[in-house]
């Protein structure tokens, strides 16, 4: 697939990043044109790369609803928090614009070369300020974060540690004059002590897709809830896993089942589309 360019001063350069205070020189893209892209509503989600099952569940859940209401769901393409909220989006049947530090020839990291291909055969693309043969370089994932915000209409981290590269992202978001959002996690698990920090210094706590669809004055669709059915224990897991503990040695510690009720008791919830297995782990279908 060809890749296209654009200099800043041409036409068709989007506006959005027309306006950064260091908007890129040149831009580079696969797939979907970004103007095309940039007249639904927009909002960039990122977050730690070692994600936990917590972090893995709200950013699943958190991209898809999104995605299913029709808004793009933008990241950079990055192990954990990124990749999932663009696979989540992609499952879920929507948009996403993936942001690159590298050139488009070197995608990065080279595990995520699938998942790029998807991006782009689903209606979304790749983008980046670097022209081909740029490696990874240190400096460039910092610069990249201002693109993945200047393109959103709001910047959503879903879990992230103190020191975490993503209170870049977020910090060039309220200079850009975002709406910046956190998801705030267990106060003793230091891979959510960015999130809450964030909260505390004045971010939007999100424990919904409606605390983000009010953020962007998006009125929700109208959704039919599901009615829970199954037995006593069944119960007691779906509740467990909604709640986050989604490994099976964790769950069956904190539900006190032995293995064998365990197993069958997941296996009834999968069978019915409640659960899914993912990666070892199990999260809501």
């Amino acid at each position: 697939m060809r890749v296209n360019s654009l200099k800043h001063d041409s036409p068709d350069y989007p506006p959005l990043l027309a306006r950064l205070h260091t908007p890129p020189g040149q831009l580079f893209w696969l797939g979907t044109h970004p103007n095309e892209l940039t007249w639904q509503p927009r909002v960039a989600i990122v977050g730690s790369r070692k994600v936990t099952g917590y972090g893995r569940q709200v950013t699943q859940q958190l991209a898809g609803e999104l995605a299913k209401e029709g808004i793009v769901i933008i990241s950079g393409l990055a192990l954990g928090v990124d990749s999932i909220a663009h696979q989540a989006a992609i499952d879920a049947g929507g948009l996403t614009i993936a942001v690159l530090p590298t050139g488009l020839d070197q995608i990065y990291p080279p595990s995520h070369l699938n998942l790029a291909r998807q991006i782009v055969e689903t209606g979304g693309c790749l983008i980046s300020e670097y022209p081909a043969d740029t490696e990874a370089y240190p400096a460039n994932f910092i610069a990249r974060n201002r693109i993945v915000s200047g393109f959103a209409d709001a910047l959503l981290i879903t879990e992230a540690a103190r020191n975490s590269g993503t209170m870049h992202t977020a910090g060039f978001a309220l200079e850009q004059g975002k709406t910046v959002m956190a998801v705030p996690g267990n106060i003793n698990n230091p891979m959510s002590e960015g999130c809450n920090n964030l909260i505390k210094n004045g971010a939007t706590p999100v424990t919904s897709v409606e605390d983000v669809l009010q953020a962007l004055n998006i009125k929700p669709s109208k959704r039919i809830d599901r009615i829970f059915r199954g037995s006593t224990n069944e119960q007691l897991l779906f509740d467990l896993i909604k709640q986050g503990i989604c490994n099976q040695d964790e769950l069956a510690a904190a539900a006190k089942l032995d293995m064998p009720t365990l197993s069958g008791t997941l296996t009834m919830l999968e069978i019915n589309g409640y659960i899914r297995a993912d990666a070892g782990n199990w999260t809501l279908a």
